[in-house]
């Protein structure tokens, strides 16, 4: 770690044997007093500028956090980098791809490695194929996990071997999330004689889930992330930091889920868009850590980077449970206090912007159908049309004839580090299962049940608790220790039931106890999805359809033939309470804990480049110092590749759940001869280009209002060719402009790119030939990918949109002007009627490093012209 030259500030932390920079006296010389004012988030980055900036620098860049300035960029160097095997896989088979590079240009490419602590958890590959009824699931589901990836199990397997300072956690031991949670994040470093805070990037939106921690994480897409562990700081400005109050205390029989969902619509209406959001009140003191942690989980839905608490005796206690060593947690507490992270030294703390949300105010809830800030409170459920009496009552007719019904829910699952990790709400779920056993109900069978906790520790507090038979015997058994239904890996459902969904042209459900539920991501018969907490889950189970109000309608029946509703089975918060404080131990994280880190040593790999396989379709060496990417971009007589509505989620743009055979990826793989049950999910075959650009657009629900059939437009994947207006099939489209060498813009409406952390997204739009996106906004992580892509990412002006300019496709577009942050530029609408519409843009390059790695080609294009010029060792 290089240690900065600010020595002044260098100080022995009290009665130990660590030195720590002391950031408060580094600020008060700027502005005496000002310390005190500064939020946590501002803290946490002054300690960061003292500690690793440039003495030249420093004073300028603190300037900017005392004066909450956003003129200057300053550098943030994150202590970590954290990644799933999805994106952490593909930015590797980048920097292997960047090694290749390297060496073909003389370098030496075992020079090319993570410079910052990299830690790789295998989490996202796991589909739901054996359910939760099924004794043997979790076993099946290894297994098939593990023939379908062994081509990136070996090149995960030889990353280790080959990179410096990467380790890697294997397959069946949890989510990314939940492990940085229970065992990877310190809290406070202690490296090289120095105790600082610890911070991270990871590859996934949903990385501030330790931010409950008092942790600044934050979700990056690949690429930026990849700068990171080559030693790059990221470069920021001072973030819009809001406070949230939370005041009041929730009403009996309310989950984290509930308060999280409720917080979510909140913020959506509040505008946070990528700011930071501190919680701070009475009300946040009286959260646990697995109540923050689901709260700063959901932080990408409604729109922030990161969602902060502050460190308080609620962290401390954590640590303790979870089996963290005393001294770790005494430096824990002795350094926040010190340094002022504590939550008493906060109170002074002052915001721009405050708002104020009351934890006694939210009742039972659900989202959806296809939002996660879409709350839809349970009582509500009639008035807005989800449940349906008259539609209940058919419903059990059908039942009764062996027939689904209308509104059937397919897929119930716990899932999702955002629910798992808070042991209250695992264990709700495992009491409704007990009550509900104990009055001879059952699942509907054409419920696929599952229950994919994020950590083995689950296992082992359920079954101190006597509830994980309760659990299985509803058929929600442990199918995986991994991401599946909230990533989209449901897998495949019983071929009778996926029958008669299609025969009938059936509404269809899945309910999940995750984050995301956008429109085709959970399962391409499930419709539509509802979040919902655990214990909803289980009952969803019961009841086998969203068309009822789960509030006053029955469930279904006891084995007398009397009926049963949801609170004959919702457990009271003592119940709760008391089964959580006598079963879950410290001692259950250190028997996973331990083994699950003592990596031992690693034999270093023969060579230092990766011997790509041919054949394979998951790992593939990438093409980005080739052929057109290579090449200038020129912005002008760019074509539009489509024309898209307002809210496009990076699963509109690169979807992630299961290959069909009908699909251009699902073409593509039967003829590289793998087999259609082996097909897995389009995350998975991320390191390989060929496959994953088949993806791009691909997903079933995605609206081109360039695809005008018979005078409508047409829901799909679906692009319409110009100059000849034929409408065909997406990868087709990008097939035919590839071919022709033409190159593309897409013109969007608002929040373009909202969704997961997801390279491809920016990837294979790239590939496609893309040169430019105008947009009325773009999402934080997204807009960075694609300048880490080489992509131009513009933004309309206010009262500018594609609809206000009457674009229908047929024109082509040029963009006018030199590239600087945040610059004005001309886009010129060429119409073929031979009118030109210039139209003023801002330019979304926001810093003077992302316009060089724009004007590089991208972030691996400008480290191999450094690494090569010497600028980088």
């Amino acid at each position: 770690m290089t240690t900065s030259v600010n020595s002044q500030y260098r100080k022995r932390l009290p009665g130990t044997a660590l030195d720590y920079f002391d950031a408060r006296e580094a600020v008060e010389a700027i502005q005496a007093g000002a310390w005190d004012k500064l939020p946590y988030t501002s803290r946490v980055l002054a300690e960061q500028l003292v500690r690793r900036c440039e003495p030249a620098d420093l004073t300028a860049s603190l300037e900017q956090l005392v004066y909450r300035k956003r003129d200057l960029d300053f550098p943030w160097y994150p202590a970590r980098v954290v990644c799933h095997d999805i994106l952490g896989q593909t930015a590797l088979v980048d920097l292997a791809g960047l090694r290749d590079a390297i060496a073909e240009k003389g370098g030496d490419p075992s020079k090319v490695n993570p410079v910052v602590p990299t830690q790789l958890i295998v989490d996202h590959s796991l589909a739901v194929e054996a359910p939760g009824f099924d004794p043997d699931a979790f076993e099946k589901n290894r297994a098939i996990e593990d023939r379908r990836n062994e081509d990136r199990f070996h090149f995960i397997d030889w990353t280790k071997t080959a990179f410096k300072n990467v380790d890697v956690i294997p397959a069946g031991n949890g989510i990314m999330h939940q492990i940085n949670l229970e065992k990877m994040s310190p809290v406070i470093q202690a490296r090289g004689g120095i105790a600082f805070p610890d911070t991270c990037v990871g590859t996934d939106s949903h990385t501030p889930h330790v931010d409950a921690l008092g942790v600044i994480a934050i979700g990056v897409g690949g690429l930026e992330a990849e700068t990171v562990m080559l030693g790059h700081p990221s470069m920021m400005r001072l973030p819009d930091i809001v406070g949230v109050e939370l005041t009041g205390q929730r009403q009996p029989g309310i989950t984290a889920t509930d308060i999280v969902l409720a917080i979510t619509e909140f913020l959506r209406k509040e505008r946070v868009v990528g700011a930071y959001v501190e919680f701070f009140g009475e009300g946040a003191d009286s959260l646990s850590i697995g109540d923050r942690a689901t709260i700063s989980n959901m932080c990408p839905e409604y729109g922030a980077t990161a969602s902060m608490f502050y460190i308080d005796g609620q962290t401390i206690d954590y640590l303790k449970l979870t089996g963290r060593e005393p001294e770790q947690v005494e430096l824990v507490e002795h350094y926040a206090k010190t340094l002022g992270l504590w939550s008493d030294a906060l109170k002074t703390a002052e915001y721009e912007r405050v708002l104020s949300f009351d934890l006694g105010s939210v009742v039972r809830n659900m989202a959806g159908p296809s939002n996660p800030h879409r709350r839809l409170p349970t009582s509500a459920l009639a008035e807005r049309g989800i449940a349906d009496e008259a539609k209940l009552e058919s419903g059990r007719v059908e039942e009764a004839e062996g027939l689904m019904p209308d509104g059937a829910v397919i897929i119930a699952a716990i899932t999702s580090c955002t629910n798992t990790s808070n042991p209250r709400n695992v264990i709700a779920a495992g009491l409704v299962a007990k009550k509900a056993n104990a009055l001879g109900m059952l699942r509907k069978p054409w419920v696929k049940t599952s229950f994919a906790p994020g950590s083995k520790v689950a296992k082992l507090y359920l079954e101190e608790a006597g509830l994980l038979p309760e659990l299985e015997k509803l058929g929600f058994g442990i199918v995986a220790y991994a991401c599946t239904t909230c990533n989209g890996m449901s897998g495949a459902l019983d071929p009778a039931i996926q029958k008669e969904i299609i025969d009938r042209d059936l509404y269809a459900t899945a309910v999940l106890s995750g984050n995301r539920n956008f429109d085709g991501r959970i399962h391409p018969y499930a419709k539509q999805a509802f979040l919902a907490s655990p214990p909803l889950v289980v009952a969803y189970a019961i009841a086998g359809t969203v068309r009822f109000d789960i509030e006053q309608d029955p469930l279904g029946t006891d084995k007398n033939g009397n009926p049963v509703t949801l609170k004959d089975l919702w457990p009271s918060d003592e119940e709760i309470d008391a089964i959580v404080a006598s079963s879950v131990k410290p001692e259950q994280f250190k028997q996973v804990y331990i083994p699950m880190f003592d990596l031992g040593s690693v034999q270093e790999a023969e060579s230092p480049l990766y011997d790509w396989r041919p054949m394979s379709t998951y790992i593939r060496r990438p093409p980005y110092w080739e052929g057109a990417l290579a090449g200038e971009r020129t912005l002008k007589g760019m074509l539009p590749l489509a024309i898209l509505p307002d809210n496009i989620t990076t699963d509109h743009l690169s979807p992630s759940n299961a290959i069909l055979l009908d699909s251009a990826a699902g073409e593509y793989l039967a003829k590289m001869g793998l087999p259609e049950e082996d097909f897995n999910s389009y995350a998975t075959h991320r390191g390989d280009h060929l496959t994953a650009q088949r993806a791009t657009f691909a997903n079933p629900q995605l609206v081109n209002e360039m695809a005008v059939v018979n005078g409508e437009v047409k829901k799909g994947s679906l692009a319409r060719v110009e100059p000849e207006g034929k409408v065909m099939r997406m990868w087709e489209a990008i097939e035919t402009y590839m071919n022709r060498k033409q190159n593309l813009i897409i013109v969007a409406g608002a929040d373009y790119g909202q969704g997961s952390s997801r390279d491809w997204a920016a990837k294979g739009v790239r590939l496609a030939g893309v040169e430019v996106i105008v947009a009325e906004g773009f999402e934080r992580i997204h807009r960075t990918n694609l300048v880490g892509m080489g992509v131009l990412p513009v933004e309309f002006k206010p009262g500018t949109t594609r609809l206000t300019l009457g674009l229908d496709g047929t024109e082509t577009y040029d963009i006018k002007g030199d590239v600087s942050p945040r610059c004005d530029l001309t886009l010129v609408v060429n119409r073929r009627n031979g009118d030109v519409v210039e139209v003023p843009v801002t330019c979304r390059l926001d810093t003077a490093a992302e316009v060089k790695v724009y004007k590089a080609g991208g972030v691996l294009q400008r480290f191999a012209k450094d690494f090569l010029e010497g600028a980088v060792a």
